[in-house]
């Protein structure tokens, strides 16, 4: 550990060694008296402390800073958590790799100068992406929620690997991480840095595609390390290899890379196929037709059999998603076969898994066979004869989770939209809960009393609640309250999202509980920054850079609106109001071909870093010759409703 201090400073080497609290004793005689001695000892001792000082004088009235910096380095990294070690064929607590920042810097001493000597610069970004993000015109809860959650990002919860890779915990326990590899499934939730360091998401992604996809297809949802161990025989989770795929198209719209595309795509086309693989023992679409049979595990820990909307939306939005990168890449022939899955899916599930009020799954609970098919015997209760962890009838939040998805990333409509906002509304009356004051929770509790919160699973009055449900059916989650927050804003349920969200961060406002420590398994909880989405849901951001395309279409504000936008090539802000649209750069740049922003009825001029562009414009899109931006993008507009 290093402390280093800016501009001439004395160093005290030694405290005063003696016994009880004499090294404190003399340390104050000092600093009250005749300033620090040079003090040295010719030995090494257990508990000795060291001081750097720097000398100022003030004048009446006059105030000075002095700056300092505590560093530290420990550049090696093994594997101290719980692992399981029946997945790795060597014993891997005895293997030893570095951190990424001890590649970076080769001590403390390094680091802590190259904070004192850039100090003002780091300091100046980080208050302008502060200063950015606060300036926003989305709601006060809005921002309170991304602000905390986005603090994971600098917690124990994350470190890079050697190379530089991001790798995450779902969250962080006293002594060590909690849930270790990068767990798919709850990362699917996280959407703060695909935008913020879309390179590190990225990272997850190739991974993920090496270490973790078997030559059939099935990937194991959490990744081992040290990286190169055997892969892991963890069972295939379909929320997660499902969300794997979506992620992969997101991660080329955020980014532009299509030769990354190019690359990742023979394992993505396995992750997706593996569905309807004759080497897929949980056969989830055995027969090709779209529609999830088989047994799915799932982020709440348990499998579920037979269709579901949360799942089947996930495959859906994974198959939508796979058939517009096939036919970028020349592959027609895959684009046809996986969009007839989908829409064969999607008209199933609107005519199976709609049942008037919401979406649900579609299952007998008493057929013991479809389990016994699975040899999954310890699924069944024998006093209620029936399958255990299942959702049945019940109204899940998260029945439409991977409409959110698809909402976000540009994928469009997953289930029929009517029907979608049948549902939502009632989810908003029967999974927000206004207070826990006479709800029961056998579960872990995030809410309590009268705190609000939004139910993973609930069975409204005249629907027969299996006698074991789903796990954690009674629970508050703090990440599926976002994914259901955002999901209802991005239907244009602004009201009922805000009022999810800030139940959420009521529970964290800082009296009750630490505003930066969501908790779910472990703390610091990766879920969480599923909040983080709301931004590009209420500006309505739409990016597609390997089309040269962004654009906005606010769902709050439109005549004043501000918020922050961030991509893989720059980052700034929209600012709208009656008579212009401007889309500034703080950093990097922007290739682009077209705007969209549908609010628009016309359009007067058009001017990239200050020139003007020859333009076309129809039905809310601004087509012009490729342009690269480095400051603004400015649209002057005339009768914008």
């Amino acid at each position: 550990m290093t402390l280093s201090c800016e501009g001439d400073a004395f160093v005290q080497e030694y405290w005063y060694r003696g016994t009880w609290y004499d090294g404190i004793v003399m340390f104050w005689n000092e600093m009250s008296s005749t300033g620090l001695t040079s003090r040295t000892y010719d030995t090494p001792g257990t508990y000795d402390t060291c001081s750097v000082a720097q000398k100022i004088t003030l004048m009446p009235g006059e105030t000075k800073s002095i700056r300092f910096a505590v560093s530290w380095n420990i550049p090696n990294r093994y594997m101290n958590w719980s692992g399981d070690s029946r997945l790795c064929d060597i014993d891997a607590s005895d293997v030893i790799w570095k951190n990424y920042y001890a590649t970076v810097f080769e001590d403390s001493v390094s680091s802590g100068m190259y904070a004192i000597k850039n100090w003002d610069m780091l300091y100046s970004k980080t208050m302008q992406f502060k200063d950015e993000l606060f300036s926003s015109t989305v709601d006060d809860v809005v921002k309170d929620a991304v602000s905390s959650t986005m603090s994971v990002l600098k917690s124990p919860t994350v470190f890079r690997l050697e190379n530089g890779e991001f790798y995450g915990f779902e969250g962080v326990h006293e002594q060590m991480g909690s849930c270790e590899g990068t767990c798919q499934h709850v990362w699917n939730y996280a959407y703060c840095l695909c935008f913020l360091f879309p390179e590190l998401e990225r990272s997850v992604r190739n991974l993920e595609f090496e270490y973790s996809t078997d030559e059939d297809g099935r990937s194991g949802f959490r990744l081992l390390l040290p990286l190169g161990v055997r892969k892991n025989n963890y069972r295939a989770c379909l929320d997660g290899q499902m969300g794997t795929v979506i992620k992969t198209y997101r991660e080329w719209k955020i980014s532009g890379d299509n030769e990354w595309l190019k690359k990742s795509w023979p394992t993505v086309k396995k992750l997706l196929e593996y569905a309807w693989s004759d080497n897929n023992y949980d056969e989830w679409d055995r027969d090709k037709d779209g529609v999830l049979e088989g047994r799915q595990h799932h982020t709440l820990d348990m499998e579920l059999f037979g269709p579901s909307s949360w799942l089947e939306s996930f495959y859906l939005a994974a198959l939508k998603a796979a058939a517009e990168m096939a036919e970028f890449l020349g592959e027609n022939d895959k684009a046809e076969e996986y969009t007839e899955l989908y829409n064969k899916g999607k008209k199933w599930s609107d005519e199976n898994l709609f049942n008037g009020k919401y979406f649900i799954q579609k299952i007998d609970l008493k057929d013991k066979s479809v389990i016994e098919h699975f040899g999954a015997e310890e699924y069944w209760n024998d006093e209620s004869k029936e399958i255990k962890y299942q959702i049945d009838s019940g109204s899940a939040i998260d029945q439409l989770c991977g409409q959110w998805h698809s909402n976000i990333c540009g994928l469009g409509e997953i289930f029929d939209s009517k029907n979608v906002h049948t549902a939502l509304e009632n989810m908003f009356k029967n999974n927000y809960k206004p207070s826990m004051r006479d709800f029961a929770n056998p579960w872990r509790i995030f809410a309590l009393n009268d705190e609000s919160g939004s139910i993973i699973c609930v069975y409204p009055d005249g629907v027969k609640k299996p006698a074991i449900p789903v796990p954690y059916c009674e629970e508050s989650m703090h990440g599926f309250e976002y994914q259901f927050s955002g999901l209802l804003m991005s239907e244009g349920y602004i009201s009922e999202g805000l009022t999810v969200a800030k139940a959420v961060r009521d529970r964290y406002n800082g009296s009750n509980r630490n505003p930066w420590n969501e908790i779910e398994c472990g703390s610091n909880y990766a879920r969480s920054m599923a909040s983080f989405a709301m931004l590009p849901i209420l500006s309505g951001f739409m990016f597609d850079l390997p089309g040269g395309m962004i654009g906005f279409d606010p769902k709050v504000n439109k005549d004043s609106f501000r918020c922050i936008w961030s991509l893989g090539t720059g980052w700034g802000n929209v600012i709208i109001d009656s008579s212009k649209t401007s889309v500034n750069i703080n950093s990097g740049s922007l290739k682009l071909k077209s705007l969209k922003l549908p609010y628009v009825k016309n359009v007067s001029s058009v001017a990239a870093d200050g020139k003007n562009l020859d333009f076309d414009f129809a039905d809310g899109i601004i087509t012009f010759a490729e342009t690269t931006v480095t400051d603004c993008i400015e649209v002057s507009l005339s009768n914008q409703y």
